[in-house]
């Protein structure tokens, strides 16, 4: 901002005709100004790029992580695609466009104050002039700014329902083949790219606005400036280098004014995203934080007291009704009933992914909440119809979660124990063959094998197997059968088994048959059998039916 003012007096100088000797020291202090401002500039830019680049590493770790801390149920109410392109696309949006747009913001936001105050000094009838048009360069842009954040909070919900598409599609392509919808599933993406496009053109169509009336502002007041400016020296008021080094800050002025307001809309957009990101980051986790007991020594006793159970999307419609039962040591305890009972609730209460809307889980008379939350998931492991594998070696996926990563031979025993070691052996490259995305690359019963070999070598003192065999073979489920009954490490857990297979329940230790949400039978499977109540009545109909 020095060379203005040195171009001015260098004008009057040479008006003036004044020595050699002073045109060449002003000449000087203009190159050593002009390094040392770009030297100056090279330090911060460095400084700034790389605080921003730390800031979005941190930022997006941070989003991540955020979300990874919310109850089960947010990420039953809010969609895969939606949350995934807040935590990446969102996040990085904001990231990109404050650490170019912020930057140069800032930067012209003081040059600009630090030129208007040069003017001042230079002209005050003329800044009085260029202050006078400021609010024709300033009130479209103002609102195209308003219409810029309003239009990036519609396209990133539109990009996210996208994206939601997308992924549904993509992790579910047999079902989509298998019925034959390519096409309807690429149409339906299609129609949220128009709405993808028919809000970006209405953003273009802004911004041509803005640009357009702001560049022929500029040129009017620029011509406005060199008419008033000439009047004055015509007249003797200014000098014809005072005239100079004004026009130049004006130029400069103007310019830092029309970059403002270019940048303002974008910074704006910007906000829209940030305003989903921090939403993020703001919002406090509707579950219990994680307790603090850590003992030594447990010994797998869980206790369900009058426990009752509502999701909090459907407070109004009880899933559990005041279950009290007791999983022992030692003990197999089977949980049976028809589809929509409760079963798989009662597993994810037992886990602590959910906790009891009455009543409490006690794990060795203590409840389950109180728990520190890695102890508490090393002592309660558990396995699901469709286990969740990633795409990640076979090994990784059984050491899946634990801080110490176990040598290959407990990682072996534990999959000898589940019957997946036999044909993890016949894989490619054994245990450190890729599973694939979802664990793609193996079947469904060689899945339920992995995840059953994961829980197994935690060593849990509650074992949890909802439907956890029923992709199985026979060999694996004898396999499994043995584990539960004959091992000799049984005595060591506590086992909720809730299956479909009644040949595994025959063994229990105890029964529970749920329906409605609420246990109606209970006892041996002798007992029921010659209860001849809805157990009884399971079974028959189990046999009846055809292979």
């Amino acid at each position: 901002m020095a060379i203005p003012f040195f171009t001015g007096r260098l004008t009057d100088w040479i008006q003036q005709d004044k020595t050699t000797s002073g045109f060449t020291r002003n000449i000087t202090l203009m190159s050593v100004l002009t390094i040392a401002s770009a030297v100056l500039e090279f330090v911060g830019d460095g400084i700034y790029n790389r605080t921003t680049g730390h800031v979005h590493s941190h930022l997006q770790g941070e989003v991540f992580r955020a979300v990874l801390r919310q109850e089960t149920e947010f990420f039953a109410q809010n969609q895969t695609g939606a949350i995934t392109s807040r935590v990446t696309d969102n996040t990085s949006n904001v990231c990109e466009s404050l650490s170019e747009k912020l930057s140069l913001l800032m930067w012209y936001l003081v040059r600009g104050l630090c030129l208007l105050g040069f003017m001042l000094w230079g002209s005050l009838s003329l800044t009085m002039v260029t202050l006078a048009f400021l609010p024709v360069l300033i009130l479209l842009p103002a609102k195209m700014g308003e219409l810029y954040k309003s239009v990036e909070v519609q396209k990133r919900k539109v990009l996210a329902e996208a994206s939601q598409v997308a992924i549904e599609a993509l992790s579910a392509m047999p079902t989509v083949r298998s019925f034959a919808n390519e096409e309807g599933e690429a149409q339906k993406f299609r129609n949220k790219l128009e709405e993808l496009k028919t809000l970006s053109q209405k953003e273009a169509l802004g911004l041509v606005a803005n640009v357009w009336t702001t560049s022929i502002s500029g040129m009017l007041l620029k011509v406005g400036i060199l008419y008033l400016g000439g009047k004055l020296v015509t007249r003797g008021a200014l000098s014809s280098g005072s005239l100079v080094t004004f026009v130049l800050y004006q130029i400069q002025f103007t310019t830092a004014v029309e970059v403002l307001l270019n940048y303002y809309p974008e910074v704006q957009k910007a906000v829209g995203s940030s305003e989903e990101v921090f939403e993020y980051l703001d919002r406090t986790p509707r579950c219990l934080p994680s307790g603090l007991l850590s003992p030594l020594d447990i010994q797998g006793l869980v206790q369900f007291q009058d426990v009752s159970f509502a999701y909090s999307s459907c407070p109004d419609v009880p899933v559990l009704q005041g279950l009290t039962f007791t999983l022992r040591p030692g003990e197999v305890t089977a949980l049976v009933g028809p589809n929509g009972s409760g079963k798989s609730t009662v597993a994810a209460l037992l886990q602590n992914l959910y906790q009891p809307t009455r009543g409490q889980v006690l794990l060795d008379g203590e409840p389950i909440s109180e728990y520190e939350h890695r102890y508490l998931h090393r002592q309660i492991a558990a396995v699901g119809q469709e286990p969740q594998l990633f795409g990640r070696s076979v090994r990784e996926n059984i050491a899946y979660g634990l801080i110490e990563k176990p040598p290959l031979e407990e990682i072996m025993a534990a999959a000898l124990e589940s019957g997946a070691h036999h044909f993890i052996c016949r894989l490619p490259q054994g245990y450190d063959t890729e599973a694939g995305e979802d664990g793609s690359q193996l079947s469904g019963g060689q899945r339920q094998a992995v995840a059953v070999a994961r829980a197994l070598i935690r060593k849990p003192c509650v074992l949890i197997l909802d439907d956890a065999t029923s992709a199985l073979d026979a060999d694996s489920r004898l396999r499994v059968q043995q584990l539960l009954y004959t091992s000799p490490t049984r005595h060591s857990r506590s086992v909720l088994l809730i299956t479909q297979h009644l040949s595994l329940v025959e063994q229990a230790d105890h029964i529970l048959f749920l329906k409605g949400g609420a246990i109606c039978e209970q006892g041996t499977h002798q007992q029921l059998m010659e209860k001849r109540g809805l157990y009884r009545a399971m079974v028959e109909a189990s046999a009846a039916a055809p292979e």
